[in-house]
């Protein structure tokens, strides 16, 4: 029975690592009570919903390393522009800044690897997928 077990756990543990997460693309809109105002951004914050005041700015940080890095955050709506937020990038890190133009609704995202890229192991092909979505009022 226990040989069965640990065999089941190890399988689902693979299987969860395995693919891509999908993040909820519905367009559904989002009224200002169901959000909270945050000015920074982390990979802790994934899957949020946060609020942002026109002439506001958001700053993204997501640490990542040589082995895991994240791709550049990616932003898909209306609202945000891309400004420099005077970072110091380190191999890995993902970082934005985003101020808000005009009233709209945001998806930040990016992506990294599951696991590192370690020649001589087994090869892991899962990816982490962040995304937070900004509404701007």
């Amino acid at each position: 029975m226990r040989r069965s077990t640990t065999s089941f756990v190890i399988a689902a543990l693979l299987l969860a690592g395995c693919g891509t997460e999908s993040g909820g693309g519905s367009g559904a809109t989002v009224s200002p009570s169901d959000c909270a105002s945050v000015p920074e951004l982390h990979a802790s914050d994934s899957g949020r919903t946060v609020c942002l005041a026109v002439g506001g700015t958001v700053q993204v940080g997501l640490d990542g390393t040589k082995s895991r890095p994240w791709r550049p955050v990616k932003a898909d709506g209306s609202g945000l522009e891309a400004v420099n937020g005077g970072f110091v990038l380190l191999p890995g890190d993902a970082n934005a800044a985003f101020r808000a133009e005009s009233e709209g609704q945001v998806r930040l995202s990016s992506s990294r690897p599951l696991c590192a890229d370690d020649s001589g192991r087994v090869a892991c092909q899962g990816i982490q997928e962040w995304w937070v979505t900004v509404v701007v009022k």
